[in-house]
């Protein structure tokens, strides 16, 4: 076999070699593991896993807990635990690569929420300094403080999920904490609650209360997730166990959605953020406080219509992934349809680095026969 046909069949190979576990996918459940510090890909239809879509910490990913799309196309993660790494990442929203730090500063500690506006400014929670800042949507500068907490009932007090409303006003979901010298405080005993902001005058009303806690819970409630009905509806994850759905217009809740997983009581699952596909299915993850230090976790399912879990075949309930070591703690959901591509696995690229060192040398050694 002469040198051009050996690079030829070389570069078929490699070609070849590439799409193997590069499976790309048009509709994803993107999530995000704040022990693993990574962003990792799930097939939406069939639950597979398809591999990582962020590798544990690129450009300095720790904890990723919020994870959206801009309308610029780029993947916008909440990053950092404390004031020093605390920011928004950009990625490229088909490739996971890291692009740069967007938005940082301005007194952020722990983010826990992020939304793009109507305006296009980004707005992110502040779970640590109980605020709630404002970052322009194209540069990521520091606009201002939009709100704080004042430690009282009503007020912004350890917020976490953002969401804005098809009436513009933003949606915020708050854990009843106080932030003390850094740190959460909950002694203050403070409900959880969902507050509702006039983004125009930056003041808020209770949206909705806090309610009865789960039965399967510890016995405290602790709003997270939000994520809008096509209905109408408002879906509200409870990381204490439980989704509620509540009427969007007046804040009454219509349904209570079982999160409790492990089947045990107090549930020792706790739960994390929500997503709604373009076929009203609801997504959420759980994690199992009990499975080890790692909490593994468990992709759940449910009909956003009825309510009614989905399981996937062969499992039971709404679980849709069943717990496994690829969730690490998640807490951060996202349904895409947009295509994105996972990290080539370790092994691969060992392989493929491989072959390529293999087809050189021959091809050197033809050259060097022909001399």
């Amino acid at each position: 076999m002469n040198s051009k046909v050996l690079l030829q069949t070389a570069l078929t190979l490699t070609t070849l070699a590439l799409g193997i576990g590069l499976e790309t996918a048009n509709a994803a459940l993107l999530i995000g593991n704040t022990r693993g510090d990574n962003v990792v890909l799930f097939d939406e239809e069939s639950g597979n896993f398809l591999g990582e879509f962020i590798t544990p910490g690129s450009g300095g990913l720790k904890a990723p807990d919020s994870l959206l799309f801009g309308s610029d196309g780029n993947f916008y993660v909440s990053s950092g635990d404390t004031k020093e790494n605390s920011a928004i990442l950009r990625y490229d929203g088909t490739t996971g690569k890291f692009i740069d730090t967007f938005a940082s500063g301005g007194g952020l500690i722990r983010p826990y929420g992020a939304a793009f506006s109507p305006d296009g400014n980004l707005y992110v929670s502040s779970f640590l300094t109980d605020q709630i800042l404002r970052y322009d949507g194209k540069t990521g500068a520091f606009i201002d403080v939009f709100a704080q907490g004042n430690g009282k009932t009503g007020g912004l007090n350890g917020p976490n999920g953002l969401l804005f409303g098809s009436d513009g006003s933003l949606y915020v979901t708050t854990q009843g904490s106080v932030a003390v010298d850094g740190k959460p405080d909950f002694s203050f005993g403070l409900p959880s609650q969902v507050l509702r902001f006039d983004v125009a005058s930056k003041t808020s009303t209770v949206f909705i209360d806090q309610p009865t806690p789960s039965p399967d819970s510890f016995g405290f409630v602790s709003f997270l997730g939000l994520a809008p009905g096509n209905g109408g509806d408002l879906f509200v994850s409870d990381f204490a166990n439980d989704i509620r759905r509540y009427d969007s217009q007046t804040g009454a809740l219509i349904d209570t959605l079982s999160t409790n997983y492990t089947g045990t009581v107090p549930s020792s699952n706790f739960i994390g953020s929500l997503t709604l596909d373009n076929n009203n299915i609801l997504y959420t993850v759980g994690f199992d406080n009990t499975a080890d230090s790692r909490n593994l976790g468990a992709i759940l399912r449910y009909d956003a219509v009825s309510g009614k879990p989905l399981p996937s075949v062969g499992n039971s309930g709404s679980v849709f992934v069943a717990t496994n070591d690829k969730l690490l703690r998640p807490i951060g959901i996202i349904y895409t349809d947009r295509k994105v591509v996972p990290v080539p696995e370790p092994s691969l690229t060992v392989s493929l680095l491989a072959l390529l060192s293999f087809c050189a040398i021959r091809i050197l050694n033809k050259k060097t026969e022909s001399v």
